[in-house]
């Protein structure tokens, strides 16, 4: 039963963190029929959860948004049996009141995206996953449990606008985008929560604010010296989260609420006799437990 199971806490690093502290640790390469990752995964416990954790740019900073094999990283995670992802990322902030510091569960997303391979699926095998909830209010649960519980300036709710980079915004696209209503900006969420989906893990998102994008009179344009040194404070908080969520994550899998876990119940469309051999062979992580039963 999928409620019997042990849970397996994977952390994608934003910019900034490129390691964790964990029990019996050691850096782990893992083959994707997608290509190569990010980097290799640190694989390791913490009192006897086991952790997965995937510095997003690579060690060094070496991948730039629009370049990271999200598949890749998305389906090695699974393989490595991650049922809980959290995904910390800078953002730059299009509201007041989430000043520069404040940690942002979001819980909704736009992609504006262009480069990206966005699905696992394609011709010989198509599926359509929910993403009205693409965040798992379980684990968005957890993690504002631990904002609480160490004290950090956080947020809960809020939408993310996931541009393509590697630029910032033009002052005119961040103020189209303050009236769409979204309250953060990045470029590394999509198609990251898309493909969690599809790969039925439960996904959250730290959205870290550096800066006030470039809609702000009084900040002006983004800076990349002062979102380094916000950076630096942003990081020392995410570990300090990080370690919380880890003394406290449950050590058996909980069921997401919003559907996370059994994403693909019935998201597989094309007849089984139509299949392309080749693309199942590719899914058998990602998609196993459903093309196995039928």
């Amino acid at each position: 039963m999928v409620e019997t199971k042990s849970a397996v806490l994977g952390i994608i690093g934003g910019s900034g963190l490129y390691g964790l502290e964990l029990e019996n640790a050691r850096w782990q390469r893992v083959q994707t029929p997608w290509g190569e990752p990010s980097d290799e995964f640190l694989v390791g416990e913490h009192a006897g959860l086991k952790v997965v954790f995937l510095p997003r740019h690579g060690r060094g900073h070496r991948i730039p948004p629009s370049e990271i094999n999200y598949r890749a990283n998305i389906d090695a995670m699974k393989r490595l049996g991650v049922t809980d992802l959290v995904s910390l990322s800078a953002c730059g902030s299009f509201r007041e009141e989430l000043s520069p510091g404040t940690f942002v569960l979001v819980d909704q997303f736009i992609d504006r995206t262009r480069n990206r391979a966005s699905s696992f699926f394609g011709t010989g095998c198509v599926a359509h996953v929910s993403m009205a909830q693409p965040v798992s209010t379980a684990l968005a649960d957890r993690i504002e449990a631990a904002c609480k519980a160490e004290g950090l300036k956080h947020h809960r709710g809020g939408a993310y606008l996931a541009m393509e980079g590697p630029q910032f915004s033009t002052l005119a696209e961040s103020h189209m985008y303050r009236s769409w209503g979204c309250d953060v900006i990045g470029m590394t969420n999509m198609p990251e929560a898309k493909l969690a989906r599809e790969a039925e893990i439960k996904y959250a998102t730290v959205a870290m604010v550096t800066d006030y994008d470039s809609w702000h009179e009084e900040h002006g344009e983004v800076d990349i010296t002062a979102i380094l040194q916000v950076m630096k404070a942003n990081m020392e908080n995410a570990a300090r989260l990080v370690r919380r969520l880890l003394a406290d994550f449950p050590r058996r899998f909980e069921p997401c609420p919003t559907g996370a876990h059994e994403a693909l119940e019935h998201a597989i469309i094309t007849a089984p006799e139509a299949r392309d051999p080749a693309l199942l062979e590719k899914l058998d992580a990602i998609a196993g437990r459903v093309l196995n039963a039928r």
